[in-house]
């Protein structure tokens, strides 16, 4: 590719931004447009049921009565603590009926962590999905003299409000729903808090109509299967997180069938997909890789590893060629490569793509960066991932690869009626319809932050001549050798962490010598390698001293080495027994390394890197 670089680009904005009303006058709207409209999937034990768009209308309507039977109020705030399922977005749009706010709690929250976001917010109700969320609530509640109502969903929380606002007129609701401006309020966000206390981010329903307009407009042909199907998109990315969120607003308003699933393991998750058979999904890069690796250890069971690299080979230089051509510098697949893929299309992709439910041809990634080979691999595969960027504050998605104009190994162009900045530093800074109004309680982050209307994100990047952003690392996550060498880890983490065996990887060498890293294993992966080489069960203890285990890591660090200069390069590493874990608070409920908790967890295993 091209060297030549920009410090900025702006794409014209492609929707009105003259809105009127809230989020939730989309549902109303769409009822009374196409009532049998099939607007959601729900699951019910273990059977996919439509809902159409007057069905949730209705229950959308029922719930909004019964939370103004039980005292909550225009521009209230309501916390919601649960996993990703139907009910979530019920209450979502409920509330944004009556003008309130909904303030997600992460379901993995400590008590702690749960009693700051509330208490900051000044959350006056709680809606949790069952009994141990409602005791992590209840542990801190002689803490929160503002909070008042707590309901939990597997304790019929709905039947309880709809009997509570049968009595409500459905015009109380409309009078309460006209009165919500586009400026107003819609969900205070807390940032994931890799460092420091988390913060709320202000979202309004002005940046949530932008964000999700302009990439339905833009976007739109992508989501189907086939031209004239139903778009459908299956949510499992967690809806405490803006891209959840982000998700779910595009479906209801988009008109794509919106299906949850509450797990993100791959055994669970494939199932559901291929039972709910939806057209597209976003995800963060973990799922792709999930189901990379399960797709290639299923290969290695059934003796077909050689010919499954085989098909990963073809379908990367396939991708390769047909990226060129787009792009103006190639000419696309020649013939005998064409030859290849099509053979590899009936022994591989297809059936990749059918363990997918066989529909999707579209997905979109973001949270962090995506391996260029892997994205490669699924367009080779006949699936064609647009990866993007954006953070909390841009309420999801700055940036994308536009249709037909994927570089994979960027984050895309900005979406129309942004704009991305390059500063001195090397930061990316961001302008647009979708940047947040603020910091909830915290001027001082908010002036440092939002700098006259434009977003510092904190995040290092570069823009090509075509105007494409790669992200290459994070201002406050650069590492400073003792001998003055700047580190960017994130590169080197994610090059090691694209080893099937590797689950996650984290470098060190603040003020040390050298770069070091530690390295967690992936279960699933392990336990198929070991049965594959026809070892014994190895407890975590055995594993990490196994000398062909070591070899494994060894080549993974290896690879990543190859990206940077030798005084950069990774010198020594050390296999880890146990999980970096969102349980164990030391991953963000995204995914992302929490650097400082972790390196205080494992601080003897890091001294022993650099005296051991």
């Amino acid at each position: 590719m091209r060297s030549r670089s920009l410090r900025e680009i702006t794409v014209p904005a492609e929707v009105d931004a003259a809105y009127v009303g809230g989020l939730a006058d989309a549902v109303f709207d769409h009822a009374a447009e196409d009532p049998d409209r099939v607007a959601l999937g729900r699951k019910v034990d273990d059977e996919w049921q439509d809902v159409t768009a007057a069905q949730f209308r209705d229950e959308v309507l029922a719930i909004a009565k019964g939370l103004l039977a039980q005292g909550v109020r225009f521009n209230d705030r309501v916390a919601i603590m649960c996993r990703t399922r139907y009910e979530w977005t019920l209450f979502d749009f409920a509330l944004w009926s009556i003008g309130a706010q909904s303030v997600p709690v992460y379901p993995t929250s400590s008590a702690e962590q749960a009693f700051w976001m509330l208490y900051d917010a000044g959350v006056s109700s709680v809606i949790v999905e069952h009994e141990d969320h409602a005791m992590t609530i209840g542990s801190v509640i002689d803490r929160l003299p503002q909070l008042s109502r707590l309901w939990q969903l597997d304790s019929d929380a709905v039947g309880e409000l709809v009997a509570a606002g049968a009595h409500i007129d459905d015009e109380v609701v409309h009078r309460h729903r006209l009165a919500v401006t586009p400026d107003s309020p819609a969900t205070i966000i807390y940032t994931s808090g890799t460092t420091g206390r988390p913060k709320g981010c202000v979202i309004t329903h002005a940046n949530f109509m932008f964000e999700v307009d302009t990439l339905v407009e833009g976007w739109e042909p992508v989501f189907h299967s086939k031209p004239g199907d139903q778009a459908s998109t299956l949510l499992f990315l967690p809806l405490a997180h803006v891209f959840g969120r982000m998700v779910q607003i595009t479906a209801i308003r988009g008109k794509v069938k919106l299906g949850h699933q509450p797990n993100l393991s791959a055994a669970e998750l494939v199932p559901d997909m291929a039972a709910y058979k939806p057209t597209f999904i976003l995800a963060v890069p973990y799922v792709f890789e999930k189901i990379f690796n399960a797709a290639r250890r299923k290969a290695e069971a059934e003796g077909k590893l050689g010919p499954f690299d085989k098909a990963v080979d073809v379908a990367v230089k396939y991708a390769e060629a047909v990226e060129h051509r787009n792009h103006g510098t190639g000419n696309g697949p020649g013939a005998a490569l064409r030859v290849q893929h099509q053979l590899f299309e009936k022994l591989v992709y297809s059936k990749l793509r059918e363990a997918m439910g066989g529909r999707i041809r579209t997905a979109m990634s973001g949270g962090s960066a995506m391996d260029r080979r892997l994205g490669l691999f699924f367009y080779g595969a006949g699936i064609t991932v647009y990866e993007g960027y954006g953070l909390t504050e841009s309420t999801a998605a700055a940036t994308a690869n536009p249709p037909r104009r994927t570089r994979y190994g960027t984050v895309g162009k900005p979406i129309p009626g942004t704009t991305v900045y390059i500063a001195d530093d090397g930061e990316v800074w961001l302008h647009g319809g979708q940047v947040f109004d603020g910091y909830l309680n915290n001027p001082k982050a908010t002036e440092a932050t939002l700098r006259d209307g434009w977003l510092a994100t904190g995040d290092l990047g570069a823009l090509d001549e075509d105007g494409y952003l790669t992200i290459t690392g994070r201002k406050k996550e650069i590492l400073v050798t003792s001998g003055g060498k700047s580190v960017s880890p994130i590169p080197l983490e994610e090059r090691v962490r694209a080893h099937p065996l590797v689950g996650q990887c984290i470098v060190v060498g603040n003020d040390r010598p050298y770069v070091a890293a530690l390295v967690t294993l992936d279960p699933d992966s392990v336990d198929h390698w070991l049965t594959m080489r026809g070892k014994p069960k190895l407890t975590p203890a055995e594993l990490v001293r196994d000398p062909d285990l070591e070899t494994e890591i060894r080549r993974a660090v290896v690879a990543a080495n190859t990206l940077v200069s030798q005084a950069e390069s990774i010198r020594t590493f050390r296999i880890l027994a146990g999980q970096f874990s969102e349980e164990h608070g030391m991953l963000t409920p995204s995914l992302k390394l929490k650097r400082k908790v972790i390196e205080k967890a494992y601080a003897a295993e890091v001294d022993a890197l650099y005296h051991g």
